[in-house]
């Protein structure tokens, strides 16, 4: 028989992961990183710009876990780092750069709560905010494309992150 949320025996369970999503805008993928919050047990949703986009084709997506997964919506990201800093949070930033390590090489060597960092769909995760996080990790890509839709990247990094925080 298959399985579904009424009769899974999955154990609910918070991760201390926020996730900064830094000038996402589109709607059907900010509901589907409610979804994928909601999945791993995010502790929170940080949506970073001026025009986030709540609305009918968001709630689609989302499938009512707007409702179960804390979220906030902030003006800049500059702000969120230093607090997320001064609260001793430890910031990976998820972003194929000179610099970033293979998501499946990086082992998480520390006891602090996590805040995984999204960039901008168009553009990625802003060399400013680059300078000022722990650690920088890329997904390996192996076709003719160089980047990943966020969710679907925040999908993998997720999985790796929560596998880790379990072992």
């Amino acid at each position: 028989m298959q399985l579904n949320h009424y009769n899974s025996n999955f154990k609910k369970q918070k991760h201390p992961i926020k996730v900064i999503c830094d000038n996402v805008t589109n709607a059907p993928n900010i509901g589907s990183l409610f979804r994928i919050a909601d999945a791993f047990g995010v502790e929170e949703l940080i949506f970073c710009g001026s025009d986030i986009p709540f609305g009918k084709r968001m709630t689609k997506t989302s499938r009512s876990t707007e409702k179960y997964v804390s979220y906030r919506i902030e003006d800049g990201i500059e702000t969120q780092i230093k607090a997320l800093k001064a609260n001793n949070y430890y910031l990976i930033a998820l972003e194929i750069s000179e610099n970033s390590q293979p998501l499946t090489e990086f082992k998480i060597q520390t006891n602090q709560p996590i805040t995984l960092i999204l960039g901008d769909e168009n553009f990625g995760v802003a060399e400013a905010v680059l300078k000022q996080v722990d650690a920088v990790v890329h997904i390996n890509m192996f076709g003719n494309n160089s980047s990943m839709n966020v969710v679907q990247a925040t999908g993998i990094a997720l999985y790796e992150i929560t596998k880790q925080l379990n072992n």
